[in-house]
């Protein structure tokens, strides 16, 4: 897969909706009923989280639910996508990017929304033709402010900011020209993921659906 390709595929899970939710699953038995919430609520795009010693499993179960797209977060090396692939992951996100994890996703035919902090990198993964992107730690990194200084000389990269972002913010970002989504934990809670509370998950992920963009 081209990083033309990729990206085109990124951005159409972009835009599958306003947010993309940012999980950290610790056990395996939640995942379905997590996705299913998540899904009902209007957000099928799940990122999982590479953090935790279940996450692949996670993958794989997230991966059965009708209607959602599993990504796998916080690709590191060639064998994390090499696994998150395996498992059944659609997409893949890093927190930064190397030319060996861009080699590995473009070999393995998984869309990567690669990580970016500042002008030169975004330049640097555009010149490989990654035009889609993802901004993080978006607050430490600046904010809104940063990434809207970015729209009027790099008009061709549009962005997934994420890192910090949660309801009280996600509309400063989505109201930005360069800004396809957002992605962020807060849909769901660990206490509420926890304690089972779908049906509370799927009111936030119902809120965060309708946000503005």
């Amino acid at each position: 897969m081209t990083p033309e390709v990729a990206s085109r595929k990124a951005e159409e899970i972009c835009r599958l909706a306003p947010v993309v939710p940012v999980l950290v699953v610790h056990d395996v038995a939640h995942a379905r009923p997590l996705a299913e919430a998540l899904v009902a609520g209007g957000l099928p795009a799940l990122e999982v989280t590479l953090r935790t010693p279940v996450a692949l499993e996670v993958i794989a179960e997230m991966a059965k639910v009708e209607g959602g797209v599993v990504g796998a977060g916080t690709l590191l090396t060639p064998a994390d996508v090499k696994a998150a692939k395996a498992a059944g992951a659609e997409f893949g996100v890093s927190p930064g990017a190397t030319d060996l994890l861009l080699e590995a996703c473009e070999s393995a035919d998984l869309p990567l929304l690669p990580g970016a902090t500042s002008a030169s990198e975004s330049m640097r993964l555009l010149e490989r033709g990654y035009s889609v992107q993802k901004f993080f730690p978006a607050e430490a990194a600046g904010g809104a402010p940063f990434l809207k200084s970015l729209a009027s000389p790099l008009p061709q990269i549009r962005f997934c900011p994420t890192g910090g972002i949660g309801s009280d913010n996600a509309g400063d970002y989505l109201s930005l020209p360069n800004t396809l989504c957002v992605g962020g934990s807060w849909v769901a809670p660990s206490d509420m993921v926890k304690s089972g509370d779908w049906d509370g998950i799927t009111a936030l992920a119902k809120a965060a659906s309708t946000l503005p963009r």
